[in-house]
């Protein structure tokens, strides 16, 4: 006799043990689920990006807890606050070291659009050396604002074809 509670289960008698997918499907579940952002703390938005690590935000929910801070171990850049020129073309270099597959948030008024910095010192948004993918508005936005734009790019990995950024790299 079964119970009901053994119909809900898994029953590998019906399944055959095989499991069918797509390797798009399968590759892009594996990449929004293991994100490993590189953090680029350049002014205030810092603070808010280390708040998400803390067990009030929690990034681990997102599989994105691992900050790597060697850029070949990190597929996620987040540009966190105000880009000098003085610091663009470090901010570049860091993302052309990145393996592809690779997106950048970026993080804050000051990195999106130079925030309240109208100044021949200040780079206006990141997206002229590094082409963004999502972007978080506020000075300085929410830690639940970063946790928002990271679930909006893993949104963006799930429907992009999985092999389109290796050719385009």
């Amino acid at each position: 006799m079964v119970t009901p509670s053994q119909e809900l289960g898994y029953n590998s008698k019906v399944e055959g043990g095989v499991i069918v997918s797509r390797a798009d499907a399968a590759i892009n579940w594996i990449r929004t689920n293991s994100m490993w952002p590189m953090p680029m703390g350049l002014a205030c938005c810092a603070i808010e990006l280390m708040a998400v690590g803390g067990a009030r935000f929690d990034i681990a929910r997102f599989g994105a807890e691992v900050m790597r801070f060697s850029p070949r171990q990190s597929d996620c850049m987040i540009v966190a606050g105000t880009v000098t020129y003085k610091m663009a073309p470090q901010v570049r270099r860091i993302y052309d070291q990145m393996a592809a597959p690779k997106w950048v948030i970026a993080m804050g008024a000051c990195a999106s659009s130079g925030g309240m910095y109208r100044s021949y010192a200040t780079l206006q948004g990141v997206d002229r050396i590094v082409p963004v993918d999502v972007y978080v508005s506020g000075c300085p936005p929410r830690p639940e604002a970063l946790l928002d734009a990271l679930m909006k790019l893993q949104a963006k990995v799930r429907r992009e074809p999985a092999t389109s950024r290796l050719l385009s790299a």
